[in-house]
């Protein structure tokens, strides 16, 4: 190996153990995230609230795609994963609704 390709595996290395540290973080956070819509769930449940909220899906939707803007983050990709993640908790939250009844 070069110099240059030690030097370029050392980088490499960084970066991926960089990756791995937000991966990590990543995971952490998304299950604090649905610790706290599974009990939005329980509570809509015993209430009788619908599982999806429109209004206020649209404003954070906004919202996290201007958080992504200011982080150099396409806002495109940062909807289509709040996307995802509403549609999960929607699901979770139906679940929670339907193991109720």
């Amino acid at each position: 190996m070069t110099d240059d390709q030690t030097r370029a595996a050392e980088i490499l290395k960084g970066h991926r153990e960089s990756i791995d540290r937000l991966d990590s973080i990543l995971i952490y956070t998304l299950g604090e995230r649905f610790k706290h819509t599974q009990a939005v769930g329980s509570l809509k449940a015993a209430h009788a609230l619908p599982a999806s909220d429109p209004a206020r899906e649209a404003i954070q939707i906004k919202r996290l795609e201007k958080l992504a803007v200011e982080a150099d983050l396409d806002p495109a990709f940062a909807k289509k994963f709040l996307n995802f993640i509403i549609s999960e908790v929607i699901r979770h939250h139906d679940i929670i609704k339907n193991d109720g009844q």
